[in-house]
């Protein structure tokens, strides 16, 4: 497999402060699809490691699109609007061919319009519902989340019915996840947000927490439950855990102390590999962030067929299925490891086809 990175553009303009990069890893499946990020302290080695983890989830989600993320460093008054055309603008000449833009942290839908009108409507995915696009607030990350349980739940015999669940996170992940599990029958127990967490025993209930989040901003201020610390969710005794906002939120200091039997992976690297597998070997199933997060993605790739809403449900469930059942099968316990190879031997496979390698 080639090793290297294909490309790595770093982006300036002067006029609006825009200062980001694009990677690209690896195309041999299609053009590089990433989201692009806007935060403060983005280094390129992050972008870099982001870029590569998109081969192996865009693989794994069985996806015709290759590796590759961007960002943009967030500095204390940037005109975003300005920044992101312009940001657009430079990077007009791969746009839509190697690389396709998408949301992630800090850029969402109207940003998405905004690099549309300067680089086409093909450069990117999550554009408004009005241009024809698949906006990510419409949960399908959040819903391949809920998916990725059941379909692991199906595969050893099980249903989701009843499980407790404490999820980490209440932004556009964490709701659509408690939503869609609530749906299916689960028992949501805790959620945090950047405050603390709200934890009830006898269960919360999706509607009055998103009610309480809109009108208070923390869901921490709902009437039902007990206030806890953000850091005592992953101690909690609950069947499923869902660690869906911070990288690293599982480590060295608190790995010991988790009692879930299940771990889905909501957000990206919750927990460090070594310990996902000495969790393993303690017999907590892990479905990986790469599995169990690509309805995103997924939702993507629906948006450059051009299919509607419905359509691109009916996708994602199809394909968060049939992936975490292949993971499983290969390996039920070493998770991470089994979904990784599935995706690598596809990539492997495409670069032989295409003449890259013998």
């Amino acid at each position: 497999m080639k090793e290297d990175f294909e490309k790595i553009i770093e982006v300036k303009d002067s006029r609006t402060g825009l200062h980001g990069f694009c990677v690209i890893h690896n195309t041999a499946r299609g053009p590089g699809k990433g989201g692009i990020r806007f935060a403060k302290n983005l280094t390129v080695d992050e972008v870099k490691g982001l870029a590569e983890a998109m081969t192996w989830k865009n693989a794994m989600a069985d996806l015709p699109f290759g590796g590759a993320k961007s960002g943009i460093i967030a500095r204390e008054g940037l005109d975003k609007k300005a920044v992101v055309r312009a940001f657009a603008k430079r990077l007009k000449g791969i746009l839509g061919s190697e690389y396709i833009a998408g949301p992630d942290m800090r850029m969402g839908e109207e940003e998405m319009a905004i690099i549309a009108d300067e680089a086409g409507f093909h450069s990117v995915t999550g554009k408004p519902a009005t241009m024809g696009g698949l906006p990510h607030e419409l949960g399908s990350t959040g819903y391949g989340v809920a998916l990725s349980l059941q379909a692991a739940q199906e595969y050893f015999g099980k249903g989701v019915e009843g499980l407790t669940v404490a999820i980490e996170g209440f932004g556009n992940v964490g709701t659509f996840t408690m939503k869609f599990l609530e749906e299916m029958g689960a028992k949501i127990v805790a959620v945090s947000d950047s405050k603390g967490t709200i934890y009830a025993k006898e269960g919360l209930k999706y509607d009055d927490l998103y009610k309480t989040k809109k009108e208070k901003g923390t869901v921490t201020a709902h009437p039902v439950g007990e206030k806890l610390t953000t850091a005592q969710l992953f101690e909690l005794d609950v069947d499923v855990l869902i660690p869906g906002a911070r990288p690293y939120v599982i480590n060295e200091e608190n790995v010991g102390k988790v009692k879930a039997k299940i771990i889905v992976e909501a957000a990206n690297i919750p927990i460090e590999p070594k310990l996902e597998e000495m969790l393993a070997e303690k017999g907590v199933l892990i479905i990986p962030d790469f599995v169990a997060n690509a309805g995103g993605v997924i939702s993507s790739w629906c948006e450059t067929r051009g299919w509607d809403e419905e359509t691109m449900f009916k996708v994602v469930e199809k394909k968060i299925r049939k992936n975490v059942k292949a993971m499983l099968e290969r390996d039920e316990r070493y998770t991470r490891k089994a979904a990784l190879s599935i995706a690598k031997e596809r990539v492997e496979d495409a670069e032989v086809k295409r003449g890259w390698r013998s």
